[in-house]
């Protein structure tokens, strides 16, 4: 089981056309937006993703698990959290509302373009983490580097792009929306170096380690498979070196070796109820 997981690339129109190292660059000029890791067949719930922002995203909502079954679209709806990387200065993520709206005021806000500004826009550096619960109206910022883990969902409802020739999708997006403020909450601090506990269901769970796990983190993760996405310095587990820029597959912690100056993510699928804390 123990292996790195293939990557692609995804071109998106408010992506890059230079992206940082270690990724290898864009080809003809192409704006590429987004790093997938393939899903593996072990742990199909999560995707795991780098996101590279020139411009803002749309102005967009995800369905949770209960609005896409009840509508028979799929298995799960999305649920995601956000780790900045890098960001320019100025650089923001549009999450929640300054005050609460109704979904008449949101749908009209979102014809109007005027939700932009009804946004709350949170001024983020490198270490910023956000936990974006399913039906948070959102957007990213331009200027910004971040690692995106998710539930393993495609279904985004866009409400507003910019005036991008791209499918809104008002009605479904509208049914789904909390017209509310972000819960501070979900909002953390993870820099590099620093062990933070970051999710804890009840899709996922996920860590920040640096130094050797603890015996609660091992206890928490079990004897399950677990992905590891490094940040710095020398990460390994079960001999497979997980370099920065890669993300790993393996059965379980229990072989996982961190270098001195080492700081890597380990997510796990869960079925775990409760919110993330």
């Amino acid at each position: 089981m123990n292996r790195l997981l293939p990557s692609r690339q995804v071109a998106k129109p408010w992506g890059r056309v230079s992206l940082p190292a270690p990724f290898s660059q864009p080809a003809d000029g192409q704006r590429v937006g987004e790093i997938w890791f393939e899903p593996p067949a072990e742990m199909p719930e999560l995707l795991v993703k780098y996101i590279f922002t020139d411009e803002r995203l749309s102005v967009q909502v995800h369905p949770g698990d209960v609005d896409v079954q009840s509508a028979g679209a799929g298995p799960r709806g999305k649920e995601e959290c956000w780790l900045v990387i890098s960001a320019e200065l100025g650089a923001v993520l549009g999450i929640g509302f300054d005050e609460a709206i109704d979904a008449g005021q949101l749908k009209a806000a979102a014809l109007s373009g005027e939700i932009v500004d009804m946004l709350t826009w949170h001024p983020v550096q490198s270490g910023d983490f956000f936990y974006i619960p399913a039906g948070t109206v959102h957007a990213i910022g331009g200027g910004i580097s971040l690692i995106e883990v998710q539930q393993n969902s495609d279904l985004t409802y866009r409400l507003y792009d910019y005036g991008r020739p791209r499918e809104l999708h008002l009605e479904q997006g509208v049914a789904v929306a909390k017209g509310t403020p972000y819960d501070a909450a979900w909002r953390k601090r993870a820099a590099i170096g620093e062990a933070v506990r970051m999710v804890e269901g009840p899709h996922f769970r996920l860590d920040q380690l640096a130094g050797p796990p603890n015996a609660a983190t091992f206890a928490r993760y079990g004897d399950r498979p677990v992905l590891v996405v490094t940040r710095s310095g020398s990460v390994a587990v079960g001999g497979v070196p997980v370099a920065p820029g890669a993300c790993g597959l393996f059965a379980s912690l229990a072989e996982l070796v961190l270098g001195p100056d080492a700081c890597c993510l380990v997510a796990q699928s869960c079925a775990a109820t409760g919110r993330p804390g």
